[in-house]
């Protein structure tokens, strides 16, 4: 059996396909907030899948592509916490009730999943037919990675969104939810309610996530099905990932230096990648330890901070997720 096949592409589709109909079709039929406990279950559920399919890669194709997709899996998982910042700003912004919160995610992944699959092919493509692409790709990472880096606060300003503005002026807009629906008819003309707003720049946001997090995969592989498999994983594991961080994600003081470092860190790969060519697993190594470095510090500082005399823990929003 060959990795270049169509039938692999065929089956994980049907699997993803599968899997999202069981969310939606039978936990998550009815509108709820989801607990803890109930997240941090799926979560275990994502993870444990994306292992038991990095195990069946191996046993099909060999070492190298199991170790190449679970680096590119650990990379867009460690990247994907930044949308989780992006969702906790957005449900605050708008007031989304914690039962709809589900469904927003729900939706943004399946357009996710899409777009970045589209994304990855023409990647692919231009990699193919364009090696120098590998080299823009480098730079780009590298100035992604600088650029994260130095950004002290993460700001969002939905009513400047381009895709926003252009949905109010086409379409009126309910002044409140309408439970979990996107699309009303009242008095005979179509409205969307706020909800779909906010998925609509939950889409474009992580468009703009997806940009930066793709050419960071290429960096380890140029193999698209692995590239689109460590990315549909890494994205499906993201909603209920969101569901277990929200209340916490602000603790993570040094996680996005750690994001700095790792693009910096692939993006020169890339560049070095025709004269001294970086070994995966030395890269999975050196991830691992600067994601593992990042949080134990950042936890140790919120454990110190929490500790100081007068010192208070931070209250989660009251937007976020019930617990």
């Amino acid at each position: 059996m060959s990795i270049e096949t169509i039938w692999p592409w065929i089956a994980f589709n049907l699997f993803i396909a599968a899997m999202l109909a069981v969310d939606l079709g039978i936990f998550h039929r009815k509108a709820h907030a989801v607990s803890l406990k109930e997240a941090s279950i799926w979560s275990a559920v994502w993870i444990t899948l994306a292992l038991i399919f990095n195990v069946g890669l191996y046993m099909l194709w060999g070492p190298n592509p199991a170790l190449q997709f679970f680096t590119g899996w650990l990379i867009e998982k460690s990247l994907s916490v930044d949308n989780i910042f992006v969702f906790v700003l957005l449900f605050s912004f708008f007031s989304v009730p914690a039962a709809y919160q589900h469904r927003v995610l729900f939706w943004g992944v399946i357009g996710a999943l899409i777009m970045r699959g589209l994304l990855i092919g023409v990647g692919a493509v231009l990699l193919n037919q364009f090696h120098w692409i590998l080299f823009v790709f480098g730079v780009f990472l590298i100035f992604t990675g600088i650029r994260l880096g130095l950004q002290k606060e993460m700001k969002i300003d939905p009513e400047k969104n381009p895709l926003l503005i252009f949905v109010r002026r086409i379409f009126p807009v309910t002044s409140d939810f309408e439970q979990d629906r996107f699309i009303i008819r009242r008095a005979g003309r179509l409205m969307v309610t706020p909800l779909l707003l906010v998925l609509l720049i939950v889409e474009s946001t992580d468009l703009i996530f997806a940009v930066d997090s793709i050419p960071a995969v290429f960096a380890i592989t140029q193999d698209p099905f692995l590239v689109y498999t460590s990315n549909a994983f890494a994205i499906l594991g993201l909603r209920s990932l969101y569901f277990v961080l929200a209340n916490v994600i602000s603790k993570f003081t040094y996680l996005k230096l750690g994001l700095s470092i790792i693009l910096t860190y692939v993006g020169v790969k890339m560049l070095l990648a025709d004269v001294y060519p970086i070994s995966t697993l030395l890269s999975l190594a050196i991830i691992a330890l600067v994601l593992t470095a990042t949080i134990v510090a950042s936890v140790i500082r919120a454990r110190h901070i929490a500790e100081k005399p007068g010192g208070s823990k931070e209250h989660p929003n009251t937007h976020q997720p019930e617990t």
